[in-house]
């Protein structure tokens, strides 16, 4: 019987002083703390499962709430989320609730957070992004980005850039969103990995996908955090690898 394995972590990095980002996987949530291993869940395939990681804004305030925010509302939701519509419906709810909250409390106001994830359905994925956090298409022939980055055109020899043009809050006043959603294909075999950019920013493409080709499920994704703590773990780390297994 085909079956969804989850492995993710969470971890603050070498270098901030509290861990900003929040994960979601299925009905369980993980905000702004730190996992001291990978943890790997099991699911049926078939109802669908969301998988997401929001990343909260530095130098803002309360990254840390409004990333909570997102992923449990969007864990509350995730089994309804059926259709491309719904999932661009609810990634815009977590945007409404993001700038309440804010207006709600002024030790709030212009907090925000990126986010990313997955919603696995029997046949198909949804993959979805507001900012910079990303999605990747990780099969073993090959590994590419299926989110779309929300950042300004890079210069010239410019890999990354800590500028998003699109975030859920963040203003001081409401700003709609335009959520990227993609619907893939799904067969056995098939990985996905969701992550913030406190991995993607200090280890390049290339060497995620190799680490991805030698290692699955939780071992993979010890040896992903592994990589960007090598690289100096400059910000929050959180992961989520999604693998398609057959019983």
């Amino acid at each position: 019987m085909p079956y969804i394995a989850v492995s993710a972590l969470s971890h603050p990095g070498l270098v901030r002083a509290r861990n900003e980002d929040s994960l979601a996987v299925g009905p369980w949530t993980l905000c702004g703390t730190v996992t001291e291993n990978p943890q790997t869940l099991l699911f049926p395939l078939g109802t669908p499962l969301v998988v997401a990681v929001a990343d909260g804004l530095g130098g803002q305030p309360a990254g840390e709430v409004a990333s909570a925010l997102v992923v449990r509302r969007l864990a509350s939701l995730g089994s309804s989320l059926d259709t491309e519509e719904a999932v661009r419906d609810a990634v815009n709810l977590c945007n409404h609730a993001v700038y309440a909250a804010a207006d709600a409390d002024p030790e709030l106001v212009t907090m925000g957070t990126t986010v990313a994830g997955a919603v696995v359905l029997r046949e198909s994925l949804f993959a979805f992004n507001v900012g910079d956090s990303r999605v990747y298409d990780a099969t073993r022939d090959g590994f590419r980005e299926v989110s779309v980055d929300d950042n300004p055109p890079l210069a010239p020899g410019q890999r990354t850039t800590p500028i998003v043009t699109q975030t859920l809050g963040g203003t001081p006043g409401f700003s709609a969103v335009t959520p990227h959603v993609a619907t893939i294909g799904l067969s056995v075999g098939d990985r996905y990995l969701v992550c913030s950019d406190g991995l993607t920013d200090p280890v390049p493409d290339d060497a995620l996908g190799e680490l991805l080709r030698v290692h699955d499920d939780g071992r993979a994704a010890f040896e992903l955090w592994k990589a960007a703590i090598d690289a100096g773990g400059p910000d929050n780390i959180t992961l989520a690898l999604v693998r398609i297994g057959d019983a």
